[in-house]
Parts: C-alpha cells; structure tokens; sequence
C-alpha cells in the first residue's frame, strides 16, 4: 500500500505531523479521526527508509503473535463492540494501542480487507498464523447471528481456558524436564572430561581393572572419540523426528504414541478431550450446527488421533446416528461422558452438559497434575542412585583396590 504524508491537529489544537501507510487519503482521514486528529493535509510521499530498507528484515524477524496477544485482542474486540464502537474504529484503535508490532500489521491488513468489501471472518482467513479455523468460524457465526461481541467474549474465555491448561502441564513437566537435561549434561561432562583424567591415573597402576572401571573408560573413548558424529547423529535424528512428524501417518502415529506415555498419557488424552468439550460446547451455543461444530473441532483438537475419531463422530452424525452412538464407537470416552451425552441429547442441552464435561476433564487433569510430579520422582531418583552408584564403583574400586595393595605388606 502507498504512503501518505499528514499535517493535522489533535484534541488540543497542537499540529502533529507523521506518515501512514493506506490505501488512499480516505483511509488516512478515517484513521486520523478515529485517532482523535483532525487531518489538515494529506499527500503521497515515498516509504520511510526504515520500511523501505528494513522491511524485509524486520517482517523476518518480528516475533510471533502468542496467546496473550490473542487473548487480549478478543477481549478488547468484545468491550469495544459492545460499547458500540464501529469495527473499523475498533480495528484502527487496536492497531495503535498494540504492543506487537506483528499484531498491529495484522490490524492493518484487516482493516484494508474490510475496506476492499470482505466481512470479518474472510479477512482473518489471510492470517491461518494467528487465527485458527475454530476461530474464523466463530466469528462467522457471530456476523451472521449479529452477535459478534458475544462471539468474541466465548472466543476470549476458551483462549483462557488453552492457556490455563497449558500453564498447568508446563508447570508440571518443568521440573522433570530440568533433572533430566541436568543429568544428561552431567553424563556428557564426565564422560568427556572427568574419566578420562581418571583412566590417566588408572593407567599407571599396571594392574587389571575391574570390568565395571574397564567399561566406563570404553564408554568414555567412544565419546572422547567420536563425539562429532555422535552430534551429528542427535541432530539429524531430531530433524529426522520433526520431518517424520510432518507428515500426516507420522503426526498420526506420535499423537496416538502420546496417549499411551505411562504417567503423562492419560493427561494429554484429557488435555485434549478438554479443549474438544469446551470448544464444542462454545460451538454449539453459538449457533453452529453439529456437522459443521465436529467439522472444525477435528481440525483444531491438535491431536491427530482424536480428530479422526471425531471425524468418525461427524460422519455418522452425517448419516442420521445419534451423538451419542457415534461418540460411543470412538472409544475415547469414559462411561460417565457417554452418560451425560446421553442426557444432553434427551434434554437439548448438549452444549450445557459438554460444559459440565470440560469442567469434570479439567478437575480430573487437576488431580494429575499434582501427583505426577510425585510419581515421576521415585523414578528418576532411582535413576539417579543407579547412574552414581556405577560411577562410584567404577571410579573407586581401582583406587580402593589401590589402597589395600599399598596397606597390605604394612599390615602383614
């Protein structure tokens, strides 16, 4: 878009001067006046040289819009609407206030595509970076119902939700994941560096080690030795890993792999089974029909095998089954679940009942949460004990078995 050189006067009657980018001197005007400026002048001028030399550069390096961001757009949208502030105003005002320089080109362009004829949710479909389909199509719905400030306040509680989940399993992994990075650096350190200054020592004693002291040392050679291609390897088996999980059998087969982890399996299945309730119960509230609600939600449940068995869920509600006989046949639902479907279907109150489902998901990964961390210690501390235990008595036995030569012939 052109850039466009203004002269104006603000609230206090001050001249300020600056330069937009629009696509003509209407747009400016309205943006000015929505910012409180009264435009005096406005002409064509050539791009800032910090966009022309630098827009490239700073496009790459901008950072990701992230939850927050999301979160707070939907709430400032949903207080804006309702206090009957119109869309390109609120648009235009959000673009200022933001504190994303990536968030407010997003404004911009939404802007611009409302300009140019498009509604709302076509216009957040040129950015699937920031806006998920489950989020497209609930503003969809909520142009088409006219209640698109309701939409937005559903729209910023369910992203409060994704990011109250996501704390609590970060929090929880977050020590685990610390001890286990720890000791795999420590095992790198002594490898590298403390055994083969032990292995120096051990050389000169001139006597057999034991096998333990004998296969630490190999251990450590190997490592000493060939740590360039054993790099290589753990690089190119993690982007092997991501190229595998790229595709579509292998973010199959991963996302059904992480359902069966002991320990943590059972809190991603009700992660996702939580976000699935809570975003179905939001859909069908809002008006969606249920083919479309299941049609979107297999999309945006970021789990490959759940989708297809929601998938499946869809296509037989397609062919005339029941909600619940088609949740029944996924078999990723608990008895109690299909119960209250049961009484959802037969009270019309499915998307209440899918509420009170997410609620008893969220509660139950509460209770997981807290002891996971008390069951995945014993674990690791064993692990621990073993891994200094053989240290121990690889190091030490030599220099014991050196000592009770040295002692003997005193002791005799």
């Amino acid at each position: 878009m052109p850039y466009f050189a203004y002269r104006g006067r603000n609230a206090r009657g001050e001249l300020v001067t600056g330069v937009l980018e629009e696509r003509d001197e209407g747009a400016v005007a309205d943006q000015l006046l929505s910012s409180g400026i009264a435009a005096v002048d406005i002409a064509h001028t050539a791009a800032p040289s910090a966009a022309r030399h630098d827009s490239w550069l700073a496009r790459m390096t901008a950072p990701p819009i992230t939850l927050d961001d999301k979160l707070l757009f939907s709430r400032q949208m949903y207080t804006l609407l309702k206090s009957g502030v119109p869309i390109m105003r609120a648009l235009a005002g959000l673009q200022e206030s933001a504190k994303s320089v990536t968030m407010a080109r997003v404004m911009q362009d939404l802007r611009a595509s409302l300009d140019s004829g498009r509604d709302l949710n076509s216009s957040m479909r040129r950015h699937p970076e920031v806006f998920s389909q489950f989020f497209v199509n609930m503003v969809r719905v909520g142009e088409m119902s006219g209640s698109l400030e309701e939409i937005f306040l559903r729209l910023f509680n369910h992203l409060e939700f994704e990011k109250d989940m996501k704390e609590r399993v970060q929090q929880a992994l977050r020590y685990p994941a610390f001890v286990l990075a720890a000791m795999g650096i420590a095992i790198v350190i002594i490898n590298l560096l403390v055994i083969p200054a032990f292995a120096k020592l051990f050389a000169g004693l001139k006597s057999e080690l034991p096998l333990i002291t004998q296969i630490l040392i190999q251990f450590s050679n190997f490592m000493v030795q060939y740590w360039p291609l054993l790099f290589g390897l753990a690089v190119a088996a993690v982007l092997g890993f991501r190229v595998y999980t790229g595709t579509q059998s292998g973010r199959y087969n991963w996302d059904r792999f992480k359902l069966r982890l002991p320990l943590a399996g059972s809190i991603v299945e009700k992660v996702t089974l939580a976000r699935f309730a809570r975003s179905f119960a939001i859909s069908v509230k809002s008006g969606m029909s249920m083919v479309q609600t299941l049609a979107v939600l297999a999309q945006v449940v970021d789990n490959a095998y759940i989708a297809q068995r929601i998938d499946q869920m869809r296509e037989g509600v397609e062919r005339g089954e029941s909600l619940l006989r088609t949740a029944r046949t996924t078999g990723v639902f608990t008895p109690i679940v299909l119960q209250m479907l049961a009484v959802g279907e037969e009270a019309g109150a499915v998307d209440d009942l899918m509420s009170e489902v997410a609620d008893m998901y969220q509660r139950e990964i509460d209770y997981e949460l807290k002891g996971l961390s008390a069951n995945i210690e014993p674990v690791m501390i064993t692990f621990l004990g073993i891994l200094v235990l053989i240290l121990a008595l690889g190091v030490f036995l030599p220099i014991w078995d050196l000592g009770s030569a040295a002692l003997g012939p005193k002791g005799g």
